[in-house]
């Protein structure tokens, strides 16, 4: 999702409670604050000594241990306004994708992509999800793309099954 996507969707809802699902059926606790925006410049060089640049978008969420049992969710206005906010500071780069940086006791620290959103019982949840690690030069670097099956393949008798 870009930044703009993001804004977008949030001005549409600014009305209902803002949910995260870092993992199927696991949220965000409702103690999350919005504690860092990170804009970033990526300058990289992947193994095939390709480069490359792009932006990204970087959303802090931290749980406080101080508000544990919270059963309000931030609503989307103040999220809104947090974000706002930032922007007045320091300008987004609206094309870059966003992401939502968290974890918990039970969760490493990641960057999780916006894989979609739903509105369920009058909320909007945002669904999060890592982006595994990947070759960039695969045909640089004589890797190999997965075959993908033919359908012949896999009908009976095929040798698939």
């Amino acid at each position: 999702m870009k930044t703009s996507e993001l804004f977008h969707l949030l001005k549409q809802h600014e009305q209902k409670p803002l949910l995260f699902e870092y993992a199927p059926n696991l949220l965000v606790g409702a103690n999350y604050h919005i504690t860092e925006v990170k804009h970033l410049k990526i300058d990289s060089v992947d193994c095939g000594a390709g480069t490359d640049t792009w932006n990204e978008t970087i959303i802090q969420l931290w749980e406080s241990p101080e508000e544990i049992g919270k059963t309000e969710y931030m609503q989307v206005f103040k999220a809104l306004a947090i974000l706002e906010r930032v922007g007045q500071m320091k300008a987004y780069d609206m094309d870059a994708e966003v992401k939502f940086e968290y974890s918990n006791a039970n969760f490493h620290t990641a960057q999780l992509f916006v894989t979609g959103f739903t509105i369920k019982n009058g909320n909007l949840l945002m669904k999060l999800d890592v982006n595994p690690t990947d070759c960039k030069a695969k045909e640089t670097c004589g890797v190999a793309e997965p075959a993908m099956e033919s359908a012949n393949e896999c009908a009976p008798g095929g040798g698939c099954c």
